[in-house]
Parts: C-alpha cells; sequence; structure tokens
C-alpha cells in the first residue's frame, strides 16, 4: 500500500527542559543536516518547514518533583495550539524534538482538533521508557518521564491540563510499545492505568508484527485516526546510540522500519513527533540518519514502491512565519 500525498508541517522544538541532561534541543538541527526536507519531498509530499520553535531558556529548575515545570507547561500550551492549527488547516504535523516532555504538547493540540470535530484520537507510544511517572513517583524529577501519564490524565495539573481538558485520549485507544526499562512505582501505575501496553518480551515471544497489530487495532478502535509518538531511544542503543537514557535490548533497525510501515499502512495517521535525539552523545550522525528514514517509512516509504513519484523540487519547501 502507498499513502497518498501530504501536506506535511515540519516543526523543530529545540528543549531540553524535561531532563537534567543538555543535547536533545540539537535533534531537528541534526535531522535536517541528515536530509530530512528531501527525504520527505522524495516521497511526493508538500513541505511547509517551520523552522524552530521558540522556547525559554532554562530557569531555576523549581520543583525538584517536576523541574522546569512552568516552563514546559507554557512551551507545550503554545505547542498545543500550533499544532490544532496545522490540522486545521488540514496539513500534517510532523514535530521533531526535543525531549520527550513535548509530546504533551502535540498530542494536547491532536486531541483539541478532534475533539472539535466530535471524535476521538488514539495514542501510539513507542519508546524503551513507560513515560508514566508523576510527580509523586518519579525517582528523578525529570518531566521527559511523565508525558504519558499526563495525556491519559494524570499528574500536575499543570501538565494535563493543556489546552483546558482532560483527559487528552482514552485509556482503552492507548497503546504503549517496546517498553524494557520501568521505575518500579512506575510500573504499578502502567497496569492499573488500561493502556494497553507490550514490552520488548512480548515482542521477542511474539513478533513485531503480531504486536504492532494488537497496538493498532487499540489506537484505531472507535478513533477517527492516531497520534504517533516515537521515541528513538526505543530503538537498540547499537543502531541509535545519540540519546539521553540509552537501554541495551530494543528495536532493531528492521523492527522500528516494519512498525511505522505498518503505521503507514493504516492510513489514518494524524499526526507524528520524534524525540530524544541527541547529538552530544552520536556517533556520525547515525541517530539521525536512523530517524530520519523512520520518518520515512511513516510517511510511505517503501522498499518496492507500488507508485513511484517524481521528487519535488527543493523550491518547493515553504518557510512561513510562526
Amino acid at each position: 500500500m502507498s499513502t497518498a500525498p501530504r501536506h506535511v508541517r515540519l516543526l523543530g522544538v529545540p528543549s531540553s527542559l524535561g531532563t537534567h541532561r543538555y543535547g536533545a534541543e540539537g535533534g531537528y538541527r541534526a535531522l535536517c543536516a541528515t536530509g530530512l526536507q528531501r527525504e520527505i519531498l522524495g516521497l511526493g509530499h508538500e513541505l511547509d518547514d517551520c523552522g524552530t520553535f521558540p522556547v525559554h531558556e532554562r530557569k531555576d529548575p523549581g520543583n525538584p518533583k517536576a523541574i522546569h515545570l512552568q516552563e514546559i507547561s507554557d512551551l507545550c500550551q503554545r505547542l498545543s495550539e500550533w499544532q490544532l492549527g496545522a490540522l486545521n488547516h488540514k496539513h500534517f504535523p510532523l514535530v521533531i524534538g526535543g525531549d520527550h516532555s513535548i509530546a504533551i504538547g502535540t498530542v494536547a493540540g491532536s486531541a483539541s482538533y478532534c475533539q472539535r470535530h466530535g471524535e476521538r484520537l488514539g495514542l501510539l507510544w513507542i519508546d524503551a521508557h513507560g513515560d508514566m511517572n508523576t510527580p509523586e513517583t518519579t525517582p528523578s524529577g525529570g518531566v521527559h518521564g511523565m508525558p504519558l501519564a499526563a495525556c491519559i490524565g494524570l499528574g500536575a495539573p499543570e501538565l494535563t491540563e493543556i489546552a483546558g481538558f482532560s483527559p487528552k485520549v482514552r485509556r482503552e485507544n492507548t497503546a504503549l510499545v517496546g517498553i524494557r526499562d520501568i521505575d518500579a512505582d512506575e510500573a504499578r501505575l502502567i497496569e492499573a492505568s488500561g493502556v494497553r501496553y507490550f514490552t520488548m518480551r512480548d515482542i521477542d515471544e511474539r513478533g513485531l508484527n503480531a504486536v504492532m497489530h494488537d497496538a493498532i487495532e487499540v489506537v484505531t478502535r472507535g478513533t477517527v485516526g492516531f497520534h504517533l509518538s516515537f521515541d528513538i531511544d526505543s530503538v537498540d542503543p547499537q543502531v541509535a546510540p545519540g540519546v539521553g537514557t540509552p537501554v541495551l535490548g530494543g528495536l532493531t533497525y528492521r523492527e522500528a522500519h516494519l512498525a511505522l510501515e505498518l503505521v503507514a499502512d493504516t492510513g489514518q495517521l494524524l499526526s507524528m513527533d520524534m524525540v530524544e535525539i541527541n547529538p552530544l552523545y552520536d556517533e556520525r550522525n547515525m541517530t539521525a540518519q536512523v530517524a530520519m528514514k523512520l520518518i520515512g517509512s511513516a510517511l510511505g516509504k517503501r522498499i518496492l514502491p507500488s507508485l513511484v513519484r517524481p521528487p519535488a523540487s527543493k523550491d518547493a519547501v515553504r518557510r512561513p512565519r510562526l
């Protein structure tokens, strides 16, 4: 199956507010250096490259159980409005992080769009970590470990109430794929949450194809479509070393591509973010190159495409003002 041409609206969010480590703010520039825009145009899509979103500098971290909480809340509120605007124009928002806390804003924007049309949003979260901590359970205080919890209505009101409603997605329409490094208290939250989760053991035992079919059924059941939040640390660090919190035993290169090819096959992907690319820990921009190719798979790239479209010229990239 080939993916119909889309009007992609690309945005970089250079934020590392949600983590104690610097570097994730360079993810968008690293991806651009690999030729991300050329990859998107080569698949026959239109492209608006919006550049980088304004992010306030780090201030005092504040509450040690939720560092930079107010700055992240403000950023995600503005990001949700940008995301909603892109969808209102029938564009496909593709947001490049930044740490994973930015997904609180991207999911809020997509959920707002669906809510205004009387529809539900599904959420597919592919990650090595559960991202289901709250200020009460976190061992680090990093908000990049809390975004999925916020999306389903758990945690600090500054995060759960972005866009004026909570939860953003129903738990029965949320799937968490690829987890392998979970905090003890977080594990209890995940098991009690009602979110459908698939660990790396599930993938080892059943195969990625079967797991993804189940996950896609969860996020498309009764929804108008789904948002994909892809943390590059879901991929094994031998393939993608440039991340802030690497964990051995992740998705192989081909498993990751198969996951996103199956996502594209649904024709129901409404929006996407790719996060946690950290050039400071990368080797020869290897992780950014993997992330770029994975985005291509999510946007319809195939080994033997059934429909070959001439690549758009470089002049086709529009650079609208934010």
